[in-house]
């Protein structure tokens, strides 16, 4: 008989915020899958628990799923934890869960703790939100992601590193115009910090630990301004004797609208 797979859910920093089944399903698997062993050891050994461990993370998602495979096909009951929060939500496990569900295995998730969750609550989401993750190395793949959530009608939440955290919120800035944002820092953590701002006018001193950057819809900070101001403001700049794309940096700074909006509008000039 098969073994099972449990998606464990694990602290994103408090190593208090582990659900008691958690804790049940960590003490009864036969092999605990994991990220990063030396992480999940020190949280296994905060609640005395001693199993086998395996590694499974990013770059061998391919050949883990493999070793899992063989795991569950010998009777054994394997818990997946990544080094914090759900796996498959930004962390290793969708190349496994989607071969288990085509091979018939069977698997469950434990709820437990979400970044991405947190933030929703910190930041004060109310109208539902997307969730895109990192942003994609590749400009190119950026630049696609980006043009095709700028137009949502709802919260879009972010995760960054801290070395790239003031580069993300940049680009942020330059794409997606000047909005409401949330900058969440260390979430659970003794540092956890709360950043409210603009983009394009918040930036992160000192960045360190994991930051989640929620960024609210476009109407929050463009829906007062009319298509006839923007064109009273860009003729104005035009008329100082700026040329069309200053005219267009500048407009959208002043009125704190997205330079695409701006772009738009001086066609019709």
């Amino acid at each position: 008989m098969r073994g099972k797979l449990y998606l464990v859910g694990t602290p994103i920093g408090n190593l208090s915020d582990i659900t008691l089944r958690a804790l049940e399903v960590l003490k009864t698997a036969d092999i605990i899958a994991c990220e990063d062993t030396r992480h999940t050891l020190a949280m296994l050994n905060r609640y005395e628990i001693k199993k086998p461990l395996i590694s499974y993370y990013k770059h061998k998602e391919k050949e883990g799923t493999e070793e899992i495979k063989s795991l569950l096909d010998e009777g054994k009951n394997v818990a997946l934890v990544t080094d914090a929060g759900m796996p498959c939500i930004s962390d290793p496990g969708s190349v496994l869960v989607k071969e288990l569900y085509k091979s018939g295995y069977e698997y469950t998730v434990i709820p437990g703790a979400s970044a991405v969750i947190c933030a929703a609550a910190l930041a004060g989401t109310e109208k539902g939100f997307t969730f895109v993750g990192f942003l994609p190395e590749k400009n190119k793949e950026k630049e696609k992601l980006l043009d095709a959530i700028k137009d949502l009608p709802h919260t879009v939440i972010f995760y960054a590193a801290p070395h790239d955290v003031n580069g993300v919120l940049g680009t942020l800035a330059e794409k997606l115009g000047n909005r409401e944002v949330t900058v969440i820092k260390e979430i659970t953590k003794i540092h956890e910090t709360i950043v409210r701002g603009r983009l394009g006018e918040t930036e992160i001193e000192n960045p360190k630990g994991e930051f989640v950057i929620a960024v609210e819809p476009r109407e929050s900070v463009e829906k007062n301004v009319s298509e006839e101001e923007i064109k009273e403001e860009l003729e104005s700049e035009i008329k100082k004797g700026n040329d069309k794309k200053t005219a267009i940096k500048k407009v959208s700074e002043k009125l704190k609208i997205s330079k695409n909006i701006v772009y738009k509008i001086s066609l019709k000039i």
